[in-house]
């Protein structure tokens, strides 16, 4: 029985919010271990709320308030509502002395509780809940001007009785499939390819280029033998195409909106959902 406070406690470039009736709709009827290698904001696992799973990301910020959400939520919500608590009037000045004291912990790797309060109400009061990070590693992205709260206490509780029995890994995508094994389901919500080919940017420090696209594309096929369920999800491009096509697999394109992009013509666009079962 799944319980409906299990949602999303951070906002994420990418995330699936829009797309979980089409994803849920393509989901094997029955699987083993449920894989989520790039976790994000965890809308599809806070969705389904699988018994087993194992969840992996890159960002070891974001990872870091995973573990301290599953394992001390009071001590964490007591913290959020201390730093909302504070907020005042003026809420640019405060969010930036907040992102100065975040990128200070981030840079000495002070992955603590305190870190993870930050990170929370920086992506509550960050424009578009975009994680950016400059060339040293540094969030930056500006204010919102939100004074709304950061969490909600319930839900965090929720998240947190649910994530205890759930493996929170951190590192790369391959490393994190590992152990993946036949009538297991390996969800990736992979970094999106770019629609122009010639601007590879990322999200993420760590880039996410040409060559880890190839890797991931590589891996689904290695799952794929394997006999493990394997769903992607991407920009439907000529790059991710020619990826994974011609290889059997079920390419299916839905239109979505883009929140985040800046031009409102362009918030429209196609994703594919590509399944290999």
């Amino acid at each position: 029985m799944s319980n409906k406070n299990v949602a999303p406690f951070v906002k994420w470039a990418g995330g699936k919010r829009q797309l979980l009736d089409k994803i849920s709709e393509r989901m094997p009827k029955t699987y083993n271990n449920y894989y989520e290698p790039f976790i994000g904001g965890g809308a599809v696992l806070f969705e389904l709320q699988p018994e087993m799973a194992v969840i992996n990301d890159i960002n070891a910020s974001l990872i870091n308030t995973y573990r301290i959400i599953a394992s001390n939520p009071q001590e964490f919500i007591a913290r959020v509502n201390k730093l909302d608590a504070a907020m005042g009037d003026d809420v640019k000045t405060y969010y930036c002395t907040l992102r100065e004291h975040y990128n200070d912990k981030l840079m000495k790797e002070e992955f603590d509780i305190e870190l993870a309060a930050l990170f929370v109400f920086i992506n509550k009061h960050c424009f578009n809940g975009l994680y950016r990070v400059n060339g040293k590693g540094l969030f930056n992205v500006p204010c919102n001007n939100s004074t709304k709260l950061s969490i909600d206490e319930e839900s965090i509780m929720a998240v947190s009785e649910f994530l205890k029995s759930i493996t929170i890994l951190q590192g790369d995508f391959e490393e994190a499939c590992r152990d993946a094994q036949r009538g297991d389901f390996v969800f990736f919500d992979s970094p999106y390819a770019p629609l122009n080919s010639t601007s590879f940017e990322s999200y993420t420090k760590e880039g996410f280029d040409v060559e880890s696209h190839e890797r991931l594309a590589k891996l689904f096929d290695e799952l794929t033998q394997r006999g493990c369920y394997c769903m992607i999800t991407n920009h439907n491009t000529e790059f991710i195409n020619k990826l994974y096509g011609n290889k059997g697999y079920e390419i299916d394109v839905v239109s979505v909106k883009r929140m985040i992009n800046s031009d409102a013509t362009k918030r429209t666009g196609e994703e594919v959902i590509i399944c290999n079962y």
